[in-house]
């Protein structure tokens, strides 16, 4: 069983950056890839970032490659998303979702994620 939390959403101004932080409850966090997705009001949920075990590995959404970087700290159970030059439609609930390594890292999507955090709200004024 694995518990996420994410922190570090808010509001900032259009060419802003968030630090977004996800933390992983128990000792087994090295043995999931990890990713992060959102959420806009009225769309279905949408990929964002994956990151691989080792953090040797990252894929990114078009719409958010050079701009956000995903990241990870073994040692504190943690994976980050930095998130620079937001726009306003960067505005979401982002979550955080853990997925075992035997099934790999995904470059998309949402399938094969077994635990996801509550999300915390990102919002992106013009």
């Amino acid at each position: 069983q694995v518990q996420l939390v994410e922190s570090g959403g808010g509001l900032v101004q259009a060419g802003g950056s968030l630090r977004l932080s996800c933390a992983a409850s128990g000792r087994t966090f090295s043995r999931y890839a990890m990713g992060w997705f959102r959420q806009a009001p009225g769309k279905e949920r949408e990929f964002v970032a994956a990151i691989s075990w080792s953090g040797a590995i990252t894929y990114y959404a078009g719409s958010v490659k050079g701009r956000f970087t995903i990241s990870r700290d073994n040692a504190k159970n943690t994976v980050a998303l930095q998130m620079n030059s937001l726009k306003p439609e960067d505005t979401a609930v982002y979550s955080c979702a853990a997925r075992p390594n035997s099934r790999g890292v995904s470059s998309s999507g949402s399938r094969g994620y077994d635990y996801w955090g509550q999300g915390t709200q990102v919002t992106v004024s013009s």
